[in-house]
């Protein structure tokens, strides 16, 4: 006889952060969670960037905590609380001197693992660099995979995690285009992969899918140009079983908030779509600014890197 499948109720919180307000993006994730709670959720999920929101902000490099800063103590506490177990991902700066884009995974006990994720998105560049690790995390049996935001654009993700989880976890702080003439239809198509992109990815990599994400509007430097940028996050919270049903799911104009659903845990058989990069096609608009803030952006965060190792000194 087989065994019985795992059904954990699951929660992904979509917050409306404050760019670079850590107290008042962690008092918003810790009401959130908590409220999570009252509704049965035993495992939740905070966006990726929960601590500070998202947007070309050097300040957010610059004073980022260490591994086990306030955001850490918050999952930790939030963990321990409520018996759950709960993750986001927020900035660290890390004992080697490198800021990375850290989701950190709590369950009761404390610290059940971290990824780092892979490859900074455009202005993100400028704030942290990338990380290696698979994104596996056991717990007590269940594969956990984490992927944020455009990691769940990218077949070089499905092929670490596709077959090999059991649930995904992660989230996203995927901004607008700007609402420039030009630009015509870009922004609708830019939304509407967002929100696809957690329904397709759990088809791919066969596992369900939890994910968190922020709404509001964002206003910050434009990296790489004398501009402003001025748009807003394209939301998307949503929860996904393993065939990328959408079970639950929050529309950026609903603005803060939580989704809930009961989540069969699992793995089915995944599509790797490795004949191509990306899992979304993408418009040439948005190809093109990838390319160029990644380099401005990498470039931008060696000098600050040298700076402050020059400072050190």
């Amino acid at each position: 006889m087989s065994e019985t499948p795992t059904t954990i109720r699951a929660a992904a919180v979509q917050t409306e952060a404050r760019l670079g307000d850590v107290a008042a993006n962690l008092a918003d994730c810790e009401r959130l969670a908590d409220r999570a709670v009252v509704d049965g959720a035993s495992w939740v999920v905070l966006p990726e960037f929960f601590s500070t929101g998202i947007g070309y902000l050097p300040a957010l490099s610059a004073q980022a905590p260490g591994p086990d800063g306030e955001p850490t103590r918050l999952l930790e506490a939030l963990a321990a609380r409520h018996g759950i177990h709960v993750g986001g991902s927020t900035l660290v700066r890390d004992p080697d001197g490198e800021v990375r884009n850290a989701f950190l995974l709590f369950g009761p006990q404390g610290l059940l693992g971290r990824h780092d994720k892979d490859l900074p998105t455009m202005w993100e560049s400028a704030l942290y660099t990338g990380g290696r690790d698979p994104g596996r995390i056991d717990v007590d049996g269940t594969r956990v995979g984490v992927a944020l935001c455009w990691e769940l654009m990218r077949s070089q993700t499905v092929a670490r995690l596709g077959g090999e989880v059991d649930l995904v976890v992660g989230g996203s702080g995927w901004w607008s285009m700007p609402s420039w003439p030009l630009l015509g239809g870009a922004e609708r198509r830019n939304h509407a992969r967002a929100t696809a992109a957690p329904a397709v990815f759990a088809r791919h990599v066969g596992a369900p899918v939890v994910h968190a994400a922020h709404a509001g509007r964002v206003e910050c430097g434009f990296l790489g140009t004398p501009l402003r940028y001025r748009g807003r996050l394209e939301g998307g919270a949503q929860i996904c079983d393993a065939q990328g049903r959408v079970l639950a799911r929050r529309d950026r104009d609903q603005g803060e908030g939580i989704v809930v659903a009961d989540v069969t845990l699992g793995r089915t058989t995944p599509s790797y779509a490795s004949d191509r990069f990306w899992l979304q096609r993408r418009g040439t608009v948005a190809a093109a600014a990838w390319h160029f803030h990644n380099r401005v952006g990498r470039q931008v965060y060696a000098r600050a890197q040298a700076s402050r190792t020059e400072v050190a000194r």
